[in-house]
């Protein structure tokens, strides 16, 4: 069955509002709706990535340069990504906007893994 990556994105600072019981609240959520996928043989893996941090690689006149980031003046990090399987596109965006990430301000991309063999 094909693989989905479900990558998450937000901005960090829509968060700053959020007390420690709304963030307990979400995670609830979150696991409450990983934990149903994993028992219908959905879920492959995923993890929140943390908020600060990271590099970002990238090839520039002809040399690998390395620098911080995701980079403060950058509104919308990736932060996290749930790998799924399911039959096709439709069923997978049908999986996609049962995500707790769905109701929230973030968004989120569905691109099916193709497998190199």
């Amino acid at each position: 069955m094909p693989k989905f990556m479900l990558l998450l994105s937000d901005d960090p600072s829509e968060y700053a509002d959020y007390s420690p019981a709304d963030f307990q609240d979400l995670i609830a959520r979150y696991n409450a709706w990983s934990d149903d996928l994993a028992a219908r043989g959905k879920l492959r893996g995923g993890e929140k990535l943390r908020d600060e941090g990271g590099k970002v690689v990238r090839s520039e006149g002809g040399k690998v340069v390395v620098r911080d980031g995701p980079y403060a003046e950058v509104r919308e990090v990736v932060s996290g990504y749930f790998i799924i399987e399911a039959a096709d596109y439709e069923e997978a965006v049908a999986i996609a906007v049962t995500c707790p990430h769905a109701q929230t301000r973030g968004g989120m991309a569905v691109r099916e893994i193709d497998p190199i063999t």
